[in-house]
């Protein structure tokens, strides 16, 4: 195929990936490959020393011998004169070379590989690995980080962290990006690997077959001057290159037609700038609100005036003098008022968040989704993140927070869903979505009714994004470990507020640990009665 580098022939082989390897999308059980690879290092370190000790012994026979060697060569019969000597030598062959080669056949390497072998089952694999180069770069488009801030580790409010990328590294994102056919993230991530190359850093990939790909994923973005120039360096590099020569007169041939068709005789002067973020415009995808969601997670476009803000109180919440509030009342904030958001401070101690996630961790697995056209529950690259649900009788600290969230709202749990718990991977996010069913004859609705009402326990402080965001009215929700946010679906009328489309921002720096609790219909006709109107 014109202009099609090798590495497209990896876009059928991933069709024969496993697709159900989904560690990058929890940090929580991600941590346990940190230990995991902390004693593969130790079994290397132990394999290094036994290898050393090998080499030691065999080099120490090395040496004696040759010593021996040079004497009894230097006179063979005088050497043999000697009846010990003449015996040596025949236990030395016999014997002692027979020790040396067995010193020699042993492999200190088994170890080393029979702990790696009993640990690969549990590694992440090829769809692991392109899920969390996507996730870096669906941060990178969320954030509006460039490609170098990523290599160099300067992710947000000037901190840098001691992680930075390669040469190969950033080649090895933009192969991914050009694999899935998302050539824009391909152009930033090859770009930055040819800017780190051409500054003299060493790496595996050659400087051709980055700009192999550069060049066609340039040209796949419409800039054929660019493409041309790059292609130019490529044939400099390697002349003989199998596609370079036929790519360039092919991309020369097309800009030729382009002046012809627009009248000019000669091209305008190809921009000099480096290609950034901004250089070429991010293709559009399905969510409609994308520019207004990113804003949001980035802390931008939030609609919280000065009026809005004189209308926002904080106060105890004994919910109608509730016996179990009375002496400890909640504190609660307000976060947004139409529709009406608040936050409860101290909702969960930091024993009970410990807990939870233990109780959860075993169980975490991949988050689902109910597919909008025939209600099966599947996963989806918009929710990345895994969860787990808990019962309250698994443990009195989950019977504990379930009547803590029926004391402090006032609404029945006894129709609301198991608490979910849910951990957030690299660049974990959920797209914006509605926690209330659209479809009123869905049969998980017919028992105890549509979602109510949401209660959200943050059990993590997130470093950086993870916001809750909801674009319709412009909030922005931050995670505060031990705090709960809440709010209601539906109107009184019993109709879904449709307001309430939100979203979990990709975490930038962090891992966000939540606890949710959908509270249903059933069981709220006294506490919360329906109203003729679609009001609050």
């Amino acid at each position: 195929m014109r202009g099609c580098p090798p590495a497209a022939v990896l876009v059928l082989c991933g069709l024969c990936w496993a697709a159900n390897a989904e560690i990058f999308t929890s940090i929580g059980q991600m941590t346990d490959l940190i230990y995991t690879e902390k004693e593969l290092v130790q079994s290397l370190k132990e394999y290094i020393r036994a290898e050393e000790s090998k080499l030691a012994a065999v080099k120490s026979w090395a040496k004696k011998l040759d010593v021996l060697t040079r004497a009894s060569t230097s006179d063979p019969e005088g050497f043999l004169a000697h009846p010990v000597n003449a015996y040596k030598l025949m236990k030395r062959l016999n014997t002692e070379w027979s020790e040396l080669e067995s010193l020699v056949l042993q492999d200190p390497s088994d170890g080393f590989i029979s702990n790696i072998s009993a640990h690969r089952q549990y590694f992440p694999d090829e769809e692991d690995e392109k899920g969390a180069a996507k996730a870096l770069m669906r941060l990178q488009d969320t954030y509006q980080l460039d490609s170098e801030s990523f290599a160099k580790g300067n992710l947000h409010a000037g901190v840098r962290y001691n992680a930075e990328l390669t040469v190969d590294d950033c080649f090895d994102m933009g192969k991914t990006a050009y694999n899935e056919v998302d050539y824009y993230h391909s152009v930033l991530w090859m770009q930055q690997a040819l800017k780190q190359m051409d500054a003299g850093e060493e790496a595996v990939v050659s400087k051709a077959d980055v700009l192999d790909y550069l060049s066609y994923s340039v040209y796949q973005m419409g800039d054929l001057p660019r493409a041309i120039e790059l292609t130019r360096r490529l044939v400099a590099i390697d002349p003989g290159h199998q596609r370079a020569g036929g790519n360039l007169r092919y991309f020369e041939k097309l800009l030729s037609a382009e002046l012809t068709e627009k009248d000019q005789s000669q091209q305008e002067p190809m921009s000099e700038q480096p290609i950034t973020l901004g250089t070429y415009k991010r293709p559009r995808d399905y969510l409609p609100e994308r520019e207004t969601y990113e804003a949001l997670c980035r802390g931008e476009g939030v609609k919280m005036t000065i009026k809005r803000q004189s209308r926002m109180f904080c106060r105890y919440q004994d919910r109608n003098r509730n016996p179990r509030l009375l002496l400890k009342p909640m504190l609660e904030e307000d976060e947004w008022d139409s529709p009406h958001i608040v936050r409860y401070l101290n909702a969960l101690s930091d024993e009970e968040i410990e807990k939870i996630k233990e109780l959860a961790k075993p169980r975490l697995a991949r988050a689902t989704v109910r597919d909008p056209k025939t209600g099966v529950l599947t996963v989806a690259n918009y929710r990345v993140s895994k969860s787990a649900w808990l019962e309250g009788e698994e443990d009195p600290v989950i019977d504990r927070v379930n009547q803590r969230i029926e004391d402090v709202t006032g609404l029945s749990v006894a129709t609301a869903e198991l608490l979910q718990v849910a951990n957030y991977g690299v660049g974990g996010q959920y797209e914006p979505h509605f926690d209330f069913s659209r479809r009123p004859f869905d049969s998980n609705l017919k028992v105890d009714g549509n979602r109510l009402a949401t209660y959200l326990n943050y059990m993590s402080d997130v470093e950086a994004g993870g916001a809750t965001v909801f674009p319709d009215f412009g909030a922005a929700i931050w995670p505060r470990k031990g705090t709960a946010v809440f709010w209601y679906n539906l109107f009184r009328s019993g109709e879904g507020d449709y307001r309430t489309r939100h979203a979990a921002c990709p975490v930038l720096v962090g891992s966000k640990w939540v606890s949710n609790k959908w509270i249903h219909e059933r069981g709220q006709e006294f506490r919360r009665p329906c109203g003729p109107s679609e009001v609050d």
